[in-house]
């Protein structure tokens, strides 16, 4: 993603939006195919907005924290909090914290978070962005990649809750929307 830009970076976004698409509407591991038939309703997206592209350094923490999340049934799921990301958005400095499962490997950095669409125009719980971790510390968080956890499609799934310290104070116009199937 980085060094696309203009056309070139919206036919990445779209394209991704349109192999996501094409999962949930075939795919038996779909979350709308989970324990029963469907037919896809699209789902919803932003519009592409470069200016929720925004490039930052992970300020990672000496001694990760072991963390206890709430999930959407209540249950708790454990990760380490590896570090933050700080940048402006919105006209806004705001802060993300970053974290790893316990549970698997992964070189995916995973950034639970709200904002303030959630539970308007996006998913109420949350809203997700998995990145690749880098070894330089150098990022592109790309919230137009942002998307709904499946417990948002079924209720079926167990969905980790972002901490306080995710809450944005700020509407991210960018990514998937709420859906409504």
């Amino acid at each position: 993603m980085i060094g696309l830009d203009g056309k070139d970076w919206i036919r990445q976004v779209q394209d991704f939006r349109k192999g996501k698409d094409e999962f949930f509407a075939t795919s038996h591991e779909s979350p709308l195919a989970h324990g029963k038939t469907h037919t896809l309703k699209m789902l919803r997206y932003f519009p592409p907005d470069p200016k929720y592209k925004v490039h930052t350094m992970l300020h990672k923490y000496d001694n990760p924290e072991r963390v206890s999340m709430t999930t959407s049934k209540g249950t708790r799921q454990q990760f380490h909090r590896l570090g933050y990301f700080e940048f402006d958005i919105e006209g806004r400095k705001v802060k993300l914290q970053a974290y790893k499962s316990t549970e698997r490997e992964s070189n995916e950095l995973f950034i639970p978070f709200r904002d303030g669409t959630s539970g308007k125009e996006s998913y109420a719980a949350a809203r997700y962005l998995d990145i690749e971790e880098k070894p330089d510390n150098n990022y592109m968080i790309d919230f137009n990649y942002a998307y709904n956890p499946y417990c948002a499609y079924s209720e079926d799934y167990v969905c980790p809750l972002p901490p306080k310290e995710n809450r944005l104070d700020v509407r991210i116009l960018a990514g998937e929307m709420n859906y409504h199937g």
